[in-house]
């Protein structure tokens, strides 16, 4: 039974990302979502509200039986953990693609026996990042078509859009 992982830190998961696990799905008999912590990155959830987004927005997906993890380590240690054989990860431009490109080669050094399966965005979601929609709702912008209510109405807790200038 082909199982993967597909980890990320989800800060805050969006429906690109619930793309790539509708379309995993189809693929591998299973999938766990992993969510990870990165030294590299500021979060503006915690470990544990990313998981309960992720768990949050997968069921409004119709997606509840996939599980969601927490991870503080490496990726391929994770995978191992769980069983899988392959890592998925999705794909927006050439900018992310050297990034997952390295990480893959380093992976593969680390445990040959674990693959990296990369799925290309859907066109709807090419621009869409996590970022780009903090940034959008910490403006007071209307976040809805990007990602699931339960993640909406966790930013518009944590985001306050600036008061206007009289």
């Amino acid at each position: 039974m082909p199982k993967a992982i597909y980890p990320g830190s989800f800060d805050p998961i969006t429906y690109g990302h619930i793309d790539v696990v509708q379309r995993a799905r189809k693929i591998f008999d299973a999938l766990v979502v992993a969510v990870v912590t990165n030294p590299n990155k500021q979060t503006l959830f915690s470990l544990e509200e990313r998981k309960a987004l992720c768990e949050q927005a997968l069921r409004e997906a119709g997606l509840g039986d996939v599980p969601v993890v927490t991870w503080d380590g490496l990726v391929i240690e994770c995978a191992k953990r769980y069983g899988a054989i392959a890592i998925v990860r999705g794909l927006r431009a050439n900018s992310d693609f050297e990034r997952e490109f390295q990480m893959a080669l380093t992976n593969r050094d680390l445990n040959g026996e674990i693959e990296s399966v990369f799925f290309m965005t859907s066109g709807e979601y090419s621009f869409l990042s996590s970022s780009i929609v903090k940034e959008i709702k910490s403006f007071g912008g209307d976040v809805s078509r990007f990602v699931p209510r339960a993640v909406e109405e966790a930013l518009e807790g944590k985001l306050r859009p600036p008061k206007p200038k009289r």
